[in-house]
């Protein structure tokens, strides 16, 4: 029996995991689908909020600032890209400017450093390309970026590093209770645990329905992006904003850990939850908002679109408690924006205070546990001198797969053997970035998949995409095999 299941492999998820591990705890991972970070955690804005905006006394307030601050030492820890570029609220005329002074005290209540509103000279200086209609503007030096799949997978890892079991492709189907501990019916067979946390994102009302009566609700809420080619990475220097509406922060331009150019979201309640297509009225709404904030937006640079869903809970706010009707079941839902902002201090908070906390004795603190994970090894950030040891060593890393990115087969490799490691070739892309480049894999891809079979032991036409059985060699042309 496990101490702890999490149903969830996002963030949120992963987080707690790796900080359970601190424990000498038996915990397992549980999620349905064939990745990490395969939901609302690989499709978001990768922001880092300062935490100014969400009310004071608030859970997303609260955890939000916490968060932020630990951000620095996590990404430190596991290796993984952050970088603390600040950020711009923009005011385009003066009836914008009541609402960056009461941002600018709900953030001072809030316990968020170095706020100031600040004039068109300094705005400038720091980003030179906004609109000339800008007027004023709310600075939060605090503010950061991240790569959110990369943080889920890197808490992932070390958490199996330090003990933790993941078991993709498994869907709870039903929870029952019975002589204190959690039946856990899955689409690979039961699992019984002391406790239970639900992280399953978008789905979280759906699990705890079928343990407890329901007592809320989550609802779907689609935002689209435009990425552009990081040829443009020089267009902002910091992550840019307008003024939020009730919908949420609204359309921002920022770059990314990566180099690129990110532009969106948009807000649409949407019917069913897996709507994750994007749509030309959403783009296009998306592509006028974005120019008040940089009137020659390059959107020709554009090398992709894509859309995810943010878990927008009937309460307003994080839920984050064990439940009042079933002892040890414990609820991680409605983590919609900012959650990647607050993931590191939700996980303490729920791994520590909670967990253990019900645990009592039988959680005891974990001697081994190391908060570190191994290195990655990026090839094209290394210097001449240091790529050629590297080479003579292993000599996978003298082969570029992929040109756009400049990524390495001894990368990909590294990538799919690590704990949680790159199954499919999107879990390549995501670890490595064979893919993302301008090409979006149209020149890698065939290698990516080459490498998978070999690495996993198994035919090219086994390997997926992205999901379960999402192949896309689908027969053998000109002999096949034979040739």
């Amino acid at each position: 029996m496990y101490d702890v299941a999490i149903i969830g492999a996002g963030v949120i998820g992963t987080g707690i995991a790796r900080e359970l591990m601190r424990y000498q705890l038996k915990v397992v991972i549980l999620e349905k689908e064939n990745d990490v970070a395969d939901g609302t955690t690989k499709a978001n804005s990768a922001i880092v909020h300062a935490g100014y905006d969400a009310p004071f006394g608030s859970n997303k307030g609260r955890f939000n600032v916490e968060g932020n601050a630990m951000y620095g030492q996590v990404c430190k820890e596991l290796d993984v890209h952050f970088k603390q570029i600040g950020s711009l609220v923009l005011a385009f005329d003066e009836e914008d400017r009541p609402t960056l002074q009461e941002l600018l005290e709900n953030g001072k209540r809030l316990g968020v450093p170095g706020l100031e509103i600040i004039e068109p000279d300094r705005i400038r200086e720091i980003e030179p390309n906004v609109s000339q209609k800008v007027v004023a503007a709310l600075w939060a030096p605090t503010a950061g970026i991240v790569g959110p799949w990369e943080l889920a997978i890197s808490y992932a890892e070390n958490a199996m590093d330090n003990g933790a079991e993941l078991r993709l492709n498994t869907e709870v189907t039903g929870i029952t209770k019975k002589e204190n501990k959690f039946h856990l019916m899955t689409s690979t067979g039961e699992v019984e645990a002391r406790l239970v946390v639900n992280a399953a994102g978008i789905h979280a009302d759906d699990i705890y329905n079928m343990v407890a009566q329901s007592e809320f609700t989550i609802n779907p809420r689609r935002g689209e992006y435009f990425l552009l080619d990081n040829e443009v990475s020089d267009l902002v220097n910091t992550v840019v904003f307008q003024c939020p509406t009730k919908m949420g922060k609204g359309v921002l331009v920022s770059p990314t850990v990566d180099g690129n150019i990110i532009v969106g979201p948009n807000a649409e309640d949407v019917q069913t939850k897996d709507e994750i297509n994007t749509t030309a009225d959403g783009l296009d709404f998306i592509r006028q908002k974005a120019k008040l904030t940089i009137e020659e937006l390059p959107f020709h640079m554009n090398i992709t679109n894509f859309s995810g869903l943010r878990a927008e809970p009937s309460t307003g706010d994080f839920i984050i408690e064990e439940s009042k009707q079933v002892a040890g079941f414990i609820n991680v839902a409605g983590i919609k924006s900012p959650g990647l902002s607050s993931a590191p201090a939700i996980a303490v908070y729920v791994a520590e205070t909670i967990c253990a906390g019900i645990l009592g004795s039988h959680a005891k603190r974990n001697p081994a546990f190391n908060p570190k994970t191994r290195k990655k090894l990026r090839f094209k950030d290394l210097s001449d001198e240091k790529k050629a040891d590297l080479i003579r060593v292993e000599p996978s890393f003298a082969r570029i797969i992929c040109r756009c990115e400049t990524i390495t087969e001894g990368e990909i490799v590294d990538a799919i053997h690590r704990n949680a490691g790159a199954r499919t070739i999107n879990g390549v892309k995501r670890r490595c970035r064979p893919g993302a480049g301008r090409c979006q894999g149209g020149f890698c891809g065939p290698r990516v998949v080459e490498i998978l079979a070999r690495e996993l032991k198994i035919s090219p036409m086994e390997v997926e995409l992205e999901g379960k059985d999402s192949h896309i060699l689908v027969g053998e042309t000109k002999g096949g095999a034979d040739e």
